[in-house]
């Protein structure tokens, strides 16, 4: 399921991105942003370059302008997918990063967030980061709302479990998540009257285009803001 485009148009990282600052977070190095004493926190999980990624970093800033604290923890230990290494390509990289793994490292994520006087927390997957948001929001415990981009590894029957409001903002061209699949996550969610649900299919974009795109590219931006925005509403409206 992790193929090409899975890691196309990688990142150049860079650790002093973004407005904010880098702290522990439920054992976890991550990047915050907004106001500590919100009580509305929103949990970003990152593709397979990990948190360091500056267009993931400026998503955080503008969620946290939005009046929430935004939580960018490093799932990957230090160890984000290196593209240009050919001896661990994306499958060898990943029997070390499975997106299980990601899941029970963020539930001290939640737990720490809880504890500090945060009263709702959202969740947003990218990609790899998606599988974590939905095996989270397939209990009530944990988040209130989640959003997922481009998501990866996500299947239908994943949403028969679901029990919180989900967003699902996809491309026109994905292998990993197509819009045949998109519509069968549609098809699920819709036959689930006590789940609110949303999923959008953009045009002419690829996988990753929410934070892998190019910032001179004013269609690519354009297209990444609208999303950004519809992300934004949705957890206005339920992480409150």
């Amino acid at each position: 399921m992790a193929g090409p485009q899975c890691c196309a148009n990688p990142p150049i990282l860079n650790p002093s991105s973004g407005a904010g600052y880098v702290e522990k977070v439920g054992g976890l190095d991550s990047y915050v942003s907004g106001s500590p004493d919100s009580k509305l926190a929103i949990l970003l999980v990152s593709d397979v370059y990990g948190y360091e990624a500056p267009n993931l970093r400026k998503l955080a800033d503008k969620i946290a302008a939005a009046g929430f604290y935004a939580v960018v923890p490093d799932f990957f230990y230090g160890d984000p997918f290196a593209p240009d290494n050919a001896e661990r390509p994306i499958k060898v990289w990943l029997k070390d990063h499975g997106t299980h793994k990601g899941l029970e490292d963020a539930k001290p994520v939640i737990e720490a967030l809880n504890s500090k006087g945060v009263s709702a927390i959202g969740a947003v997957g990218f990609c790899w980061g998606a599988k974590v948001v939905v095996e989270l929001g397939k209990s009530s415990a944990f988040i209130k709302a989640a959003v997922l981009c481009h998501p990866s590894f996500v299947t239908a029957d994943d949403f028969k479990e679901f029990k919180v409001p989900i967003s699902i903002l996809g491309a026109e061209t994905d292998h990993l998540s197509p819009p045949a699949l998109l519509k069968q996550f549609e098809e699920v969610l819709a036959s689930k009257s006590e789940v609110d649900s949303f999923v959008k299919i953009f045009p002419k974009v690829a996988h990753g285009w929410t934070v892998r795109y190019d910032v001179e590219d004013e269609a690519a931006v354009k297209s990444a803001e609208e999303a950004h925005g519809n992300l934004l509403e949705w957890l206005a409206k339920y992480v409150k």
